[in-house]
């Protein structure tokens, strides 16, 4: 993997706890740094690519939103359909999050995972049954896990 530059970790340690909330985040990072808009956008996007930086996106707050019901679905689906369901799943633009998990036999059969957000129980009660619809015979078991307390969701922390 290449060695970054000063400049690459000046970026991941001015971004470590999200992009300035402005309406131009890209040129704002660029002014705190004396950088141009383009380098920086260049240079993440060339991190990404290699794999140092995994993602850019937001990430809410459910709970300000007004969602008090957050669940992480858990499914067991066959193997051999997996890719198949998951791109059907996570297409829902109710699912913020869908993902392949191995399983962990026999205390848990579960290898799809999808987290749903709703403002009442009845809200994620119907997505539910909506992802149970599309998974059909597949759905060979399922269960919801809720969220109780909202987790620190945090980026990269450099150590200096």
């Amino acid at each position: 993997m290449p060695a970054l530059d000063t400049t690459d970790l000046a970026i991941m340690r001015a971004t470590q706890s999200g992009l300035p909330l402005t309406p131009e985040p890209y040129q704002s990072l660029a002014a705190q740094l004396g950088l141009t808009a383009d380098d920086v956008m260049t240079r993440m996007q060339y991190m990404a690519k290699l794999g140092i930086i995994r993602r850019i996106g937001a990430i809410p707050n459910h709970y300000k939103l007004g969602y008090r019901f957050n669940g992480m679905t858990v499914w067991n689906v066959p193997d051999a359909h997996i890719d198949e369901l998951g791109q059907k799943v996570g297409a829902l633009d109710f699912v913020s999050h869908c993902y392949h998990r191995p399983r962990h036999l026999p205390q848990w059969p579960y290898n799809l995972f999808a987290m749903v957000h709703g403002k009442t129980q009845l809200d994620v009660d119907r997505q539910i049954a909506s992802i149970a619809a599309i998974l059909g015979d597949h759905n060979l078991g399922a269960d919801v896990l809720y969220s109780t307390k909202i987790l620190k969701k945090t980026g990269f922390r450099s150590g200096s």
